[in-house]
């Protein structure tokens, strides 16, 4: 089933799918993937109705990183403060454009390393 088995889909594509499949897993609704405005573009915007901090839902928006390998260095250190910076102001302007200004706000990295042989998901909550 796509993109799970094929090896012609790019390999930021598969992990941004699978990383999808894990947030609806954990009960989240997917709001966007790839969401791209005047200011950026972050990979995922999901909901999470269950998270009620002072009683409103939390947004959540997800940077993913895919790799092949983990062997030198693990795939979420590629979310550099920069990097962080540009979601976060992508994040301002998701809110402000939806009228989203009392909704919890988080961010995650989802880091996926694809093997030949086994694939490993690193979700990290509130990474920034």
């Amino acid at each position: 089933m796509w993109p799970f088995g094929r090896r012609d889909v790019p390999l930021g594509q598969r992990g941004e799918a699978l990383a999808a499949r894990h947030l609806k897993r954990q009960g989240l609704k997917i709001l966007a993937r790839n969401y791209r405005c005047p200011i950026g573009e972050v990979d995922l915007i999901a909901l999470d109705r269950f998270t009620r901090d002072g009683g409103a839902e939390t947004l959540i928006f997800a940077e993913v990183k895919t790799r092949t390998s983990d062997r030198y260095t693990d795939p979420q250190s590629a979310v550099t403060p920069d990097k962080q910076r540009r979601i976060r102001k992508v994040a301002e302007y998701y809110v402000q454009r939806r009228d989203a200004a009392d909704m919890n706000i988080r961010f995650d990295v989802i880091a996926i390393v694809i093997r030949d042989d086994q694939t490993t998901i690193d979700h990290i909550p509130e990474a920034f």
